[in-house]
């Protein structure tokens, strides 16, 4: 089984893309974030043409993620989280795969740094640890899979004096990422490439894909009962150097 996380940032711009990535590389389950596009205006039938059963959670214009998988519709557990009733973005989709628990979460950017959107970060990491631990207790084999916003260490990110002010790398950031692992998640790009330099985000200013100025913030984080059955975990980084491409490269594991 393999399971990919994009952030495909806009689903309608980068449609010839997505369809491109699902064809030529058939992942079983695939977590989208950034879809820019409410629920109504999701290009359907292309995914379905593809091979996909599909749920969504968009929102127009912002935000949105979706989960796509390979032969079966994705059966809904939850969308949203807990814990602030006025919080109406749309960043958390869970559902039952193939077997498994996936979740598809775009988590919020924070900056500028200080101030309320990176409260409004803290906060929402806070609810997901929430969440995830009720996963763990509940012992489904669970994949927590987005874009979490969070450079986990210095060697995740080509310039770290440059990102030293940004909300993607702050103690607090870092601090409640850290919280999610110590509960028993695993990294999965990070236990195959312990030694970092792995870049998931190249900018488009400054030439930072041509120059190999990137960093690390999508996420695939392991339950024990599918860390256990991890085999690889890679970036598909070929897909930020074409045409159109996001600024994010598609990031997967797979498990035997």
């Amino acid at each position: 089984m393999k399971i990919a996380t994009f952030n495909i940032n806009g689903i309608k711009a980068r449609l010839p893309r997505l369809v491109e990535w699902l064809d030529e590389t058939q992942p079983d389950i695939a977590c989208l974030q950034e879809l820019k596009s409410s629920d109504e205006t999701i290009p359907t039938k292309e995914i379905e043409a593809a091979g996909y059963g599909a749920l969504y959670h968009g929102q127009k214009g912002f935000n949105g993620v979706a989960i796509l998988a390979r032969g079966a519709d994705p059966v809904e557990v939850q969308r949203g989280l807990a814990g602030e009733d006025e919080d109406e973005q749309s960043r958390y989709l869970e559902a039952d795969v193939h077997g498994v628990r996936v979740a598809s979460i775009y988590l919020p950017n924070g900056n500028p740094h200080p101030g309320p959107k990176f409260d409004y970060k803290l906060r929402w990491m806070k609810r997901l640890r929430e969440r995830a631990q009720r996963l763990l207790a509940s012992e489904i084999p669970t994949v927590l899979a987005g874009d979490y916003n969070v450079i986990p260490h210095d060697d995740d990110v080509w310039d770290v004096r440059g990102m030293a002010d940004d909300a993607l790398m702050q103690p607090e950031s870092r601090d409640a990422y850290f919280r999610l692992l110590g509960d028993g998640w695993t990294d999965a790009i990070r236990s195959r490439h312990p030694q970092g330099h792995v870049w998931t985000f190249w900018d488009y200013q400054a030439g930072g894909w041509q120059r190999d100025h990137g960093f690390r913030i999508d996420h695939l984080l392991l339950s024990p009962a599918m860390a256990d059955r991890l085999v690889d975990a890679q970036v598909d980084k070929d897909y930020r150097g074409r045409e159109k491409a996001s600024d994010h490269a598609p990031t997967w594991a797979r498990f035997a």
